[in-house]
């Protein structure tokens, strides 16, 4: 396998096939030890964090694939925390795109002079560049076109399958008593097809999960997610 990207909590190789092999790290995202899916710097490491985080990802495309929904998931091996995906190109050096259904984390450090905290947004979607140097700006549907990144036509589409996405989340939290606040999405082209595909993960590092007003960390969330 050739490596291709390291990541902060994953890294991507090429196999011989053309495939990619995605390693799920135990490594989260955070600062000063306490998980955040918001942050761009890996602030605490946690045995089993990497095959908990794949186990749900594995979940939640299978379950996003029985919608019709097309990832680049192809298949995933839990003890060894790695994932077989289809090579997908992302859009520029990467976007993220974020589901909000509470003012919590970044939204509420930015907006918080309009919006009390756990205030209902109703699915707000929103597109942020990935650049750690930047603190990944947030990018508006206009600026993402003039820069070449998406057109208008790829802003919509990926945001109708943002939404699609975030319910089957959403449902299938709301099944265990849990109530999704935000989750983060990554896209990329199909690069046989060039058709827009889910790609990256879907897991506890990703997302913020309650459990009535108590946050779920993410190793707790695939334990009640999984019935482990």
């Amino acid at each position: 396998m050739e490596l291709i990207y390291k990541g902060k909590t994953k890294d991507v190789y090429q196999l011989p096939d053309g495939n990619y092999h995605l390693q799920f790290k135990d490594d989260m995202t955070g600062a000063d030890g306490a998980f955040d899916p918001g942050s761009n710097e890996v602030g605490l490491t946690v045995e089993g964090a990497g095959r908990a985080g794949l186990a749900l990802t594995k979940f939640f495309f299978e379950k996003i694939e029985e919608e019709g929904i097309q990832t680049h998931y192809i298949d995933g091996d839990i003890e060894r925390a790695t994932m077989t995906v289809k090579p997908a190109a992302v859009f520029g050096k990467g976007l993220e795109v974020i589901c909000r259904y509470r003012a919590v984390g970044s939204f509420l450090r930015r907006y918080g002079a309009y919006i009390n905290e756990g205030e209902k947004l109703e699915g707000f979607v929103e597109v942020t560049l990935k650049d750690d140097e930047r603190g990944d700006p947030p990018i508006s549907k206009d600026a993402l076109a003039m820069l070449g990144l998406l057109s208008e036509e790829e802003y919509e589409r990926i945001k109708n399958l943002t939404v699609q996405i975030a319910e089957v989340v959403k449902k299938e939290l709301a099944k265990k008593d849990l109530e999704l606040y935000d989750i983060k999405f990554e896209f990329g082209r199909d690069m046989s097809t060039g058709e827009i595909l889910l790609i990256d993960e879907i897991s506890g590092g990703n997302m913020r999960a309650y459990k009535g007003k108590n946050p779920v960390e993410p190793l707790e969330l695939e334990k009640i997610m999984l019935n482990q």
